[in-house]
C-alpha cells in the first residue's frame, strides 16, 4: 500500500496522504457487499466475521465483543491490549441494519435479505473505520503513526438503549482519551462534513402505553369508559400538557407512531395501545422527562376513567460534541481538503447512541456528506431507497486518518 502523497500542516509538519486507488476500490466493494447483506442489531455475525477477517489479513488482532457481535482493534499497540493510560483516539462505527425493505429496484447491490436494509448509512460508517484502520496500520508499519488508535465496530445502534453500552462493558473505552465518529447526512454534499460544537443530536426515548376499560355498547358510553375517546385525548392532550411543563427551549416533543383500538363500529373496546417517541434537545430536560411524561399520561387517562399501563423505554441522551475534539475534526478535514470542505450544521432531533461514549470520554461526531453535488432529490435516512455517493467513503477515511495523525502531533 503506497501512502506517499503528503499534505502540509501548520508549523511545517507533514501529513501522510491520500487513499490509494486499489484500497479505494476494495472499500467500495466491501461496502456494497455489506449493503447486500444487512443484519439487525445483535445479529451481525456475518458482518463481524467479514471485518475481523480483513483486519487479521492486515496483521491486526481484532477482539470480538462479549455479546458475540461487534469488535475492537488496536493499532500501534505492542501485545494484546493497551495499558499505557487513557491516550488512544478511538474511531467508532456502527454495524447493524434496519428492519425495512430495500426499494432500490435497479440497484445491483440492493439488499438480498427481505425486509432488511442499510438505510441509515451504517455500511458506510463501518467501511470508513475499516479503511482508516488499514491505512493507519500501514503507517504504523512505516513508523509514521505517532500514537495508538482503537477501532470500535459497535453492534445494535438501532436497538434502544443502543449497543454502545455493551461495547463499553466489554472495555472498548479502556485506554481511550477521546473518540470520534461520523454519521451520513444526505443534506450535505459528498466531499464535505458538517460540524457543530455542543449538542448535535437529540435525546430519544420510546413510549408504549396500554389503556383499559370495561368496554360496552356505543349507544351507552355514559355507562362505561369511552376508551377510544380516552386514547384520542392522550394523543392530543399529553403533548400539549408536557409542552407547558418544560422550557420551550428544551425542544421536548412527543410524537405518536401507532394508535390501535377496537374491532367494530358499535362496540366500545376494552383495550387501546399507543406508541411513540419522546425527543429532546436539552440534556437536563431529558433527565426529567420520564417523571413528567408519565404523570401527564396518568392525569389524562384518569380524567377519562381509563386505566393506564405505561412502559417508558429509556433511549439515548443527546450527542454533545466536546469543543476540543470538534476542533480536531475541523483541523483534520481542512488539512486534507481545505477550509471550504467544512460547514456548520444544526442540531437534529434524531437520536444516536454514540452519546453513551461521551458520558465517559470527550468526543465528537461529524456529519459526513453523502449527497452527490448538484443532486436535488434527497434520499433521506430510514427510507427504503436510501443510498450514498460512494466518494464519501474516501472522504471519511481521509478525515479519520488525518485526525489520528493530527491528534498525535498535538
Amino acid at each position: 500500500m503506497s501512502l506517499e502523497s503528503e499534505v502540509d500542516l501548520p508549523g511545517g509538519a507533514v501529513l501522510p496522504g491520500a487513499l490509494p486507488d486499489a484500497l479505494r476500490a476494495e472499500l467500495i466493494a466491501f461496502r456494497r457487499d455489506m449493503h447486500m447483506h444487512p443484519e439487525l442489531g445483535n445479529q451481525e455475525f456475518r458482518t463481524t466475521a467479514a471485518i475481523k477477517e480483513r483486519l487479521e489479513r492486515a496483521g491486526l488482532k481484532p477482539r470480538v465483543l462479549a455479546v458475540g457481535t461487534g469488535l475492537v482493534c488496536d493499532i500501534g499497540v505492542e501485545g494484546e491490549q493497551w495499558d499505557g493510560g487513557p491516550s488512544m483516539l478511538a474511531l467508532r462505527a456502527d454495524i447493524d441494519g434496519l428492519p425495512i425493505p430495500d426499494t432500490k429496484t435497479e440497484c445491483p447491490y440492493r439488499s438480498t435479505v427481505p425486509d432488511r436494509a442499510h438505510a441509515c448509512g451504517h455500511d458506510v460508517h463501518t467501511t470508513v473505520v475499516l479503511g482508516a484502520g488499514l491505512v493507519l496500520a500501514e503507517l504504523h508499519r512505516q513508523g509514521a503513526l505517532p500514537r495508538p488508535v482503537r477501532l470500535i465496530f459497535q453492534p445494535a445502534e438501532e436497538v434502544l438503549p443502543g449497543g454502545a453500552a455493551d461495547a463499553i462493558k466489554s472495555g472498548a473505552l479502556e485506554g481511550v482519551g477521546a473518540i470520534i465518529a461520523v454519521h451520513c447526512d444526505p443534506r450535505v454534499d459528498a466531499g464535505k462534513i458538517g460540524l457543530r460544537e455542543g449538542p448535535i443530536t437529540s435525546a430519544c426515548d420510546r413510549l408504549e402505553i396500554g389503556l383499559d376499560g370495561p368496554g360496552g355498547h356505543t349507544a351507552r358510553p355514559h355507562l362505561t369508559t369511552d376508551l377510544v375517546t380516552a386514547a384520542a385525548r392522550v394523543v392530543t392532550d399529553v403533548p400539549a400538557l408536557v409542552g407547558r411543563r418544560f422550557d420551550s427551549r428544551s425542544g421536548l416533543a412527543i410524537t405518536w407512531g401507532r394508535v390501535e383500538s377496537g374491532h367494530a363500529p358499535n362496540v366500545i373496546p376494552q383495550h387501546a395501545e399507543l406508541s411513540g417517541t419522546v425527543r429532546c434537545l436539552d440534556l437536563e430536560a431529558w433527565r426529567q422527562a420520564p417523571d413528567v411524561v408519565v404523570a401527564a399520561i396518568d392525569e389524562v387517562a384518569n380524567l377519562h376513567r381509563a386505566k393506564s399501563e405505561i412502559n417508558y423505554v429509556r433511549g439515548v441522551p443527546p450527542v454533545v460534541n466536546e469543543p476540543g475534539v470538534t476542533e480536531l475534526l475541523r483541523e483534520a478535514m481542512i488539512a486534507r481538503r481545505g477550509v471550504e470542505s467544512v460547514e456548520g450544521t444544526e442540531q437534529s432531533l434524531g437520536g444516536e447512541d454514540f452519546s453513551w461514549y461521551l458520558e465517559h470520554v470527550p468526543g465528537a461526531m461529524a456529519r459526513l456528506g453523502v449527497r452527490t453535488p448538484g443532486e436535488r432529490n434527497v434520499r433521506d435516512l430510514h427510507q427504503g431507497d436510501f443510498d450514498v455517493d460512494e466518494s464519501a467513503i474516501t472522504v471519511g477515511v481521509e478525515l479519520f486518518t488525518a485526525a489520528a495523525l493530527v491528534n498525535g502531533l498535538r
